[in-house]
């Protein structure tokens, strides 16, 4: 038998079809995802649904028709952003995306940002970008599409339509990526909504469980789960000693704890009803990377160069310039970070000797590094679950070697690199096993 794992990502759709037999890759897909809307406001990041739905499920539909024997389909995609719904299942507006930062302008309550005002007010964190704190910010301002009477992910509403659900279903793994959420309860917080005047006649209904959501084509697909949960369990097997690095478009760190972590930087992300993934996030992470390829291609355009993408001279520099001349700091909070999303980054250790352009290329790998690092030894460790082995995904890491070589030193620990690219997918394909009973998370994971 087979099964099948789709990722809808900020910049590309992938899907997978796993033999069961064996947990390997028989086919892979990667879709651009290209469905960002324009908007008049630099702050707003909104994709366009249907475009979604309708690349996906063609995609779909063909391997469908082409491969016999699937035994269930999993789901999985960008967290924390959300899709209004009418009561017929439908999306009444864009997918409002977790870049979107609406929660951090400061036009909500006297000169608060949403987020200001949360934790002001309630002590809560939810961070711009974060379901609640887009959909607090829509109230207030009339932004809610009049027919809307719930919302979900854009992996939970590819879910919908495909099984013709109307109402969602949300694991708790991407419940809790929309904030106001409580871990320990399992259930959102409706006394802030209902005060806020922001209790949706339907909020999402949640479950703890990986279980199948209905069918399409006769074939069972499960709850989607969060992607950080699902590229974790893409990725790794001994989950009690391993630290998971992922850099793509963001950055992060994730280890698997029996308990929530209250800590600075750290989010206990629920996976399943008694395991959290503790995961701290750089909110620059590879994009820091990409930054300064373009800030390189646009100083040789203006040089007369043909516009063409820097990395493979970049790559040329480092391995030409000794280590030892570079010792540039960078600071690559570039976006901000969760808890202050207002800061900037930074660049010290200058001098002559040493400016030159693979110091700053160095610094930056090495800052990038850094911000995983600060967020990782600031986890409480769990007595007798010593992470001992680095697994890395992402094709930030993958593609770049001296990053590699760099997250080692850093970490002090060697580095494994995933095998295969699209681990979300995986893992959302290893979840629908899991939610029709042919696989034991706990087995796969090495708890038991």
């Amino acid at each position: 038998m087979k099964c099948i794992g789709i990722d809808i990502g900020t910049t590309t759709i992938s899907i997978v079809v796993i033999n069961t037999a064996d947990n390997t890759i028989e086919e892979a897909y990667t879709l651009d995802n290209g469905t960002f809307l324009p908007s008049p406001s630099p702050w707003e990041r909104i994709q366009d649904v249907p475009a979604i739905l309708n690349k996906t499920v063609t995609a779909l539909e063909d391997i469908l028709d082409r491969i016999p024997g699937i035994s269930s389909i999993g789901l999985t995609g960008q967290m924390h952003g959300i899709v209004y719904v009418d009561k017929t299942g439908f999306a009444v507006s864009p997918l409002y995306t977790w870049q979107d930062g609406r929660g951090s302008q400061p036009n909500f309550e006297d000169g608060k940002s949403v987020s200001a005002y949360l934790s002001e007010t309630y002590g809560i964190k939810v961070p711009a970008g974060y379901g609640t704190a887009t959909h607090l910010y829509n109230i207030r301002k009339g932004l809610v599409p009049k027919d809307a009477v719930s919302f979900c992910t854009i992996a939970d509403h590819l879910g919908m339509r495909l099984t013709g659900r109307i109402l969602p279903l949300l694991h708790i793994s991407q419940a809790a990526s929309m904030g106001l959420y409580d871990c320990r309860s399992h259930t959102f917080r409706e006394d802030i909504l209902l005060e806020q005047g922001a209790l949706l006649p339907a909020l999402p209904r949640i479950t703890p469980d990986f279980l199948p959501l209905g069918h399409f084509r006769g074939i069972p697909v499960s709850v989607s789960v969060g992607d950080n949960q699902a590229s974790f369990l893409g990725s790794v097997r001994d989950a009690r000693h391993t630290l998971l690095v992922n850099i793509g478009t963001g950055s992060q760190i994730s280890l698997l704890s029996g308990h929530p972590c209250e800590c600075p930087g750290i989010e206990s992300r629920p996976l399943t009803r008694n395991t959290f993934l503790l995961a701290g996030s750089a909110l620059c992470g590879g994009s820091a990377f990409a930054a300064l390829e373009q800030f390189f291609r646009e100083y040789a355009v203006a040089a007369g160069a043909p516009e063409v993408p820097q990395f493979d001279i970049m790559k040329k520099l480092l391995t030409q310039q000794p280590d030892s001349a570079e010792v540039w700091t960078v600071r690559t909070t570039f976006s901000g970070t969760r808890e202050h999303p207002a800061d900037s980054g930074s660049i010290t250790g200058i001098r002559l000797e040493n400016f030159c352009p693979a110091s700053l290329i160095r610094g930056t790998l090495a800052g990038m590094a850094e911000e995983l690092h600060d967020l990782y030894i600031s986890i409480p460790q769990d007595p007798g679950q010593a992470k001992t082995r680095l697994i890395a995904s992402g094709n930030g890491i993958r593609k770049n070697q001296a990053l590699q070589q760099i997250l080692e030193v850093r970490f002090q620990m060697p580095l494994e690199i995933v095998p295969h690219q699209e681990e979300a997918a995986f893992g959302a394909a290893v979840a629908s096993q899991a939610a029709v009973g042919s696989l034991s998370l706990e087995k796969w994971l090495g708890l038991v």
